[in-house]
């Protein structure tokens, strides 16, 4: 079967050519290769179900605001530097603010992925209610955390959503493998672009 048919080998070959890009003495992410890559994401996003319809909807807003970006900056961390020499890098719709969310949704997929291959079961509502508690809870508000919770019984089963990306349990699971080594690196790049700039721990806080 064709890689294009494979949403989610599309994204792991995707998220190698980012983290062979980090093996360098001067690593550096380009924002259109970057945004290519996440744009990828979207449709797994949205295997999830009507429940993260709106996250599908708002993480590509997102990654569209960076490949916008992309037309004037060439790198995540020359884009970072930017925002801040203008001083709106905190405004709530900067392209650091988008980075730093769009980088939440690769981390709570790279856990997702961690905790069905560890738990090697077909539900897969303990591997997402452990990443959304991971990774996005800390920054939502009681009401979001209860919708996100009373959403958990509508996710398709394990079954289901290898179907949905057209592999099977050992395609399924090398492919999540692939993506949780190759986007650690790439989570832990854009964490190091902001702790070494002033007020970079700041943004990485903020929602």
């Amino acid at each position: 079967m064709a890689a294009r048919d494979r949403p989610l080998t599309k994204i792991a070959d995707a998220f190698i050519e980012l983290a062979e890009s980090l093996n360098s003495p001067n690593p550096r992410l380009e924002v259109s290769q970057f945004a290519r890559a996440c744009r990828l994401v979207s449709p797994l996003i949205g295997f999830l179900g009507i429940a993260f319809k709106f996250a599908e909807i708002e993480f590509s807003a997102k990654v569209d605001n960076l490949m916008e970006a992309s037309r004037y900056v060439s790198t995540l961390d020359a884009m970072i530097d930017r925002e801040i020499g203008l001083n709106c890098v905190k405004s709530s719709n900067s392209n650091s603010r988008n980075l730093v969310r769009v980088k939440r949704s690769i981390d709570m997929l790279k856990v997702i992925c961690e905790q069905i291959l560890a738990k090697r079961g077909n539900s897969i509502m303990g591997p997402v209610s452990t990443a959304y508690q991971q990774v996005f809870a800390p920054y939502h508000g009681w009401a979001i955390r209860t919708a996100v919770s009373a959403s958990l019984p509508t996710l398709p089963t394990k079954a289901r959503l290898m179907k949905k990306l057209n592999e099977n349990e050992a395609t399924v699971n090398a492919q999540m493998q692939n993506f949780v080594v190759t986007s650690a690196p790439i989570i832990q790049y854009i964490e190091n672009l902001f702790h070494s700039r002033v007020s970079g721990d700041e943004i990485l806080g903020l929602i």
